[in-house]
């Protein structure tokens, strides 16, 4: 039996990152050879050096919403709403804290602008909820919502562009492809001149990603799904790299989910968009993803899973060791690592 305790390390708290370097590319990397299980120490924009003409390096360009919202009852109960993902145009799931005061039929005031309904409970007890409102929802969420950062983080972010991408274009998530943060625009420059090809797919990043594994029998941990898209440019960009022997590199874990959710067992990656709750651990056979570009994850996450059946899980519990005794910085506004 996988446990979840299979998937702890000690982290030192001074190590979890409270804001992101600067300039972005200026983060550290870890490069982890899985072929001659060597370690090499560099600064991220030194990716350029580790990519080579042909590679195929994929994105996830979500954007995140201002999700993060603080609502009150009629009696002046605060509230605090995560929006997590879209079923309509004005009804949501969202996480509502705390949930005793959100009954079915609860009003919520969130402005003069903005206001909510519960319509609905799921089954791990996240609320649907229908918002009322005139004019265009993402214009008024720009105003009153906030960045929905990860409660590991306790910095106040100077700059809101900095839990972004940059090249995010679709809103969605609630939560940033923390991978993609290292990237600037001239550094991706830089790798499109070398002949690497850049190519986006999208996963609207939701609770999933996120949420604790509190099953010990890692099995019977369940995701909660998440809207993604593979689009028929990326499809065949991607197809042609893995008929040539060239590399696919995911940026994320995002990326990683998006296209072995899209993979046939065939080994083709197929255009199309819809939910996934793919759960990736050891072992397991990637169809499409042959190198990895992947900050460090909590301690016995999902995402430090996923990464475990990349390589090993001890050899990713050996490098975070390593990590660790060198003091990388970890989690979302932290450095990165190359599993090539």
């Amino acid at each position: 039996m996988l446990k979840k305790s299979d998937f702890y390390y000690d982290l030192p708290e001074e190590l979890i990152a409270q804001t992101p370097a600067e300039p972005r590319d200026s983060s550290r990397l870890l490069v982890y050879d899985r072929a001659t299980k060597t370690v090499k120490h560099e600064i991220f924009r030194d990716i350029e050096g580790e990519l080579q003409a042909g590679d195929v390096l994929v994105v996830n360009d979500t954007k995140v919403l201002p999700a993060r919202m603080f609502a009150h009852t009629a009696n002046g109960g605060a509230v605090e709403v995560l929006l997590l993902k879209r079923y309509e145009t004005t009804v949501w799931e969202a996480l509502v804290r705390p949930g005793r005061k959100c009954k079915i039929g609860t009003k919520l005031t969130v402005s003069d602008e903005l206001s909510l309904t519960v319509e609905g409970i799921t089954e791990s007890g996240e609320r649907i909820v229908r918002f009322s409102y005139e004019g265009v929802f993402e214009d008024i969420l720009s105003r009153v919502g906030t960045m929905p950062l990860p409660p590991y983080i306790h910095e106040k972010l100077k700059d809101q562009s900095r839990y972004q991408t940059v090249y995010c274009k679709r809103e969605g998530s609630a939560a940033a492809p923390t991978a993609g943060l290292h990237f600037t625009p001239e550094l991706l420059d830089r790798i499109k001149a070398k002949g690497v090809i850049v190519t986006s797919v999208l996963l609207h990043v939701g609770l999933g990603t996120f949420r604790p594994v509190k099953e010990e029998n890692v099995t019977d941990h369940k995701m909660h799904t998440e809207y993604f898209e593979v689009s028929q440019e990326t499809a065949d960009i991607v197809n042609a790299a893995k008929r040539e022997g060239r590399r696919v590199i995911a940026v994320g874990t995002t990326s990683v989910r998006t296209l072995e959710s899209a993979a046939g067992e065939d080994g083709v990656l197929r255009a199309q968009r819809g939910d996934t709750s793919i759960f990736i651990y050891p072992p397991y056979r990637f169809k499409i993803v042959d190198a990895l570009i992947t900050n460090f994850h909590l301690p016995e996450s999902t995402l430090i899973m996923l990464v475990s059946a990349l390589c090993s899980r001890e050899e990713i519990l050996s490098l975070y060791e390593t990590a660790v005794k060198e003091r990388y910085r970890f989690f979302s506004f932290g450095d990165a690592m190359f599993l090539r």
